[in-house]
Order: C-alpha cells, then structure tokens, then sequence
C-alpha cells in the first residue's frame, strides 16, 4: 500500500499550504487506460519575454510531491486558505496533461504597519490629603501638583506653574557698578568740599571775631590818652641803645609834658588837613633833652577817631605821596620856659618822622633842633639825615637819629601799654 493511501489527510494539508488563492487548481487529469503506464507531466515553456530562472534556482517540486514553501522577507503572509475535505487521488490517465497557464502577477503588498501603542494617559492617582510626616525646610520648593492639575505626560519632567506674584513692581534700570577711580575721587571731592567749607566758616569767624577785637582795640586804645598815667604815654627817661650816630648808645630826659587838647593851633595847618580824614580826638605831647643838653625834641600822639581801614588809608597816601618828607608838613615844637627847651622854636627845626600806626587809632611825630636856638634854613627828614654820607647840620649833629630814636621809643610804649591795657581787660 502507498504512502498517499495511508495519510490521505496529510497530503491534502500539503495541497493546501501550496496552492493559494491567486493560482488555480488544476484540472485532475482523465484517467489514464488500465495497462498503460502513467506519463510524468512535463512543465509548459514560459511565455515569450519571461525571463529564464538562473541556474541556482531550485527545480519547481514535480506533481504529486509536496515541498514547503518559506515566506520571502519583505512580502505580506497570505491568508490560511479554508480547510477543506481531503479529495481521492486523481485516476491515473494516459491523456496527455494540460499545459499550466502562468499565474498572473499579483501587485505588491502594502506592508502592515506594527498597531500604534495606545495614547490614553494613565489615569494619575489622587493626591494624598493626609499630613505631612514632617516639615519641609527653609527654602525648599514644593513641587506637589496643585489639586485637580492632570498629571504631566509620560516620560516628560513636570515643571510647577510660575508663582502669581503678590505685587507688581516697576523693573528698575540696573545701576553699573562703581569704579575704584570714581569713588575715590567723589572722596576726594568730598573732603575737599568739606575743607573748603570749613575752612570758610572757620575765616569767617575768625575775621568776625578778628574785626570785633580790633574795633575793642581801637577804642580802648582810643581813650588812653586819659586812662593810662603820663609817664606811661611818656617815660621820663627814654633808652636808645645803639640808637646815636655810628649806633652809639643815646639817653633822652623829658623836660616838659604838655597837657591833652586840641590838635587845633598844636600842628600845622597843612599837616591838620592831611589828617582830617581820620580825625583828632586829641592831642598829647612832650620834649625831651640829650645827655649833653645840645639838642631837644618835641614827640607827640594824635588820636584819631578813625577805624583801622581809615587808618591803613591814610598810611599808604603818607607813602605814595611822600607826606612825611615835606617841609610844609613840618610838625611844631613844644618850647619849655625855664628849660633848656625854653628857645626851641618854629625856626629851630632840623629833622622829624611823622609814623600813621594801624594797630592802634594813632599818629606819632617827633621832631628836633638845637637847644641853643640857632636857626637852621634847611631841615631834613630824619631818614636822609640818618642816612650814610650825609654832610647836612642834621646829619652832623645827629637830630635825624634824635627823632627817629624818640618817636621809636615812644611808638613802642604806646603798643605795650594797648597790649597790657587789653591783657587786663580780658583778666577781669
């Protein structure tokens, strides 16, 4: 017994895995003739244009064999063909077999694409609303999702929502940072600002307490033609240490004070007109002898009524238009009955230095001449008298360093006696 005979049903599920739906069955072919030998089938020659299979392809199964086919790699698996019954064997026949048609061209198949994964999002799990097991440190941020937020798409970080802020602020313009240079010089502009402002108050009080002192100077030292003792204005004795001629120590003696009065009939009318700028409150003088009793000199102290501007006003005109060295400006003796000044009059003048002092409200004159009356035609200021080479009768006899050293002396104690006046004012 054959081996189709025994598993019929095996060969039909062979027949079925090789035929498909786009090839027909063939026709069983007529039984053959008993007695006669079956005859194999041949395989029909392929249309014209089909090209000829190479000389690897494997030879198609001859019919009544079964061979399973493998899936070539980019076409599509075709459909399970329905099961069907197992037929009989077809009868051997001596007919020739039909030629096969070819099977038509069957179009490509679209590949299946894998199904797409599903895109529902997983259904988050609510929010726990139990507390908190502790809390949560300063500065850490809470990244729990608000209450009712869906959860963030899977495989994608979840970022919290901006924060609403409590308040809107204007965004202020970004301040560049300072440079070292620019600090140290607003430093620098600083104290120097600061000085200058200090420093100008500090001159202001100073000047102001300055002008106050000078105005309380000026009046005290204004009345001391009658505050402070005559021989205080005038020593009795006057020392000119190196004050002669070739410096020669000198010694003047008063011989005769005058009393206070108006400058009025005491200075020449010229001379009292250059004054009048400043005044003359009052008029003190007195004259003074040589040790050797051949010359005298009249010193006197005009006080004026003028502030220091005044006064500094006035020196500087005596200055620039030389004052002080005019004969028509000659200040006038004070002549002493019964003294060896007793002759010592206007034409007796031989040398003089009139001074205009600013610290104090006075102008000092000294002039001098011959104690035994002789007259003298050509009187000269004490600073040409004083002056080397000198062969005038002044010069000679030593009257210019008479004057300059008598009003020196007296100019000095007037300073001392304001200085000491002012040290007691500001003791009491």
């Amino acid at each position: 017994m054959s081996t189709e005979a025994r598993h019929p049903a095996s060969r039909a599920t062979d027949t079925a895995r090789v035929t498909s739906p786009s090839s027909p069955i063939p026709a069983p072919a007529s039984p053959a003739a008993p007695g006669t030998a079956p005859v194999r089938a041949t395989r029909p020659a392929p249309p014209a244009g089909t090209p000829t299979p190479a000389a690897d392809t494997p030879a198609p199964p001859a019919p009544g064999t079964t061979a399973r086919l493998s899936p070539s790699r980019g076409s599509a698996t075709a459909p399970p063909h329905p099961w069907a019954p197992p037929t009989a064997p077809p009868a051997a026949s001596t007919a020739p077999p039909a030629t096969r048609p070819a099977p038509p061209t069957a179009p490509p198949a679209t590949p299946v694409a894998p199904p797409a994964p599903p895109t529902t999002n997983p259904v988050a799990p609510p929010a726990s609303t139990a507390p908190p097991t502790r809390r949560r440190p300063v500065g850490a941020v809470d990244l729990t999702p608000r209450p009712g937020a869906g959860a963030p798409p899977a495989g994608q970080p979840y970022w919290p929502p901006p924060e609403t802020p409590a308040e809107t602020t204007t965004r202020l313009r970004p301040v560049p940072g300072r440079h070292p240079a620019r600090a140290a010089a607003a430093i620098a502009c600083l104290v120097l600002g600061l000085g200058l402002t200090g420093g100008a108050a500090a001159g202001a009080w100073l000047v102001g307490d300055s002008a106050a002192q000078t105005s309380d100077r000026y009046t005290e030292a204004r009345r001391l033609w009658h505050s402070v003792p005559v021989d205080s204005l005038f020593p009795r004795t006057l020392d000119g240490e190196g004050a002669g001629p070739g410096r020669a120590d000198r010694t003047w003696t008063r011989v005769a004070v005058a009393p206070d009065g108006p400058c009025a009939g005491a200075l020449d009318p010229l001379l009292l007109k250059a004054l009048r700028p400043v005044g003359c409150a009052r008029l003190v003088r007195a004259t003074y002898t040589d040790a050797t009793a051949t010359s005298v000199t009249t010193v006197g102290m005009v006080f004026t009524d003028g502030d220091r501007p005044g006064m500094t006003a006035l020196r500087e005109r005596f200055a620039d238009e030389s004052l002080d060295e005019r004969t028509d400006l000659l200040p006038r003796t004070l002549p002493a009955p019964g003294t060896v000044a007793a002759r010592f009059g206007d034409a007796q003048r031989a040398s003089w230095r009139v001074s205009v002092l600013t610290d104090v409200p006075v102008v000092v004159y000294a002039v001098s001449g011959f104690a035994d009356g002789r007259t003298v035609t050509d009187p000269q200021p004490a600073a040409e008298a004083m002056a080397e080479g000198q062969t005038s009768t002044p010069a000679q006899a030593g009257l210019g360093h008479d004057a300059d050293g008598v009003a020196d002396r007296i100019e000095r104690g007037l300073r001392r006696t304001a200085k000491t006046g002012e040290a007691a004012r500001e003791s009491r």
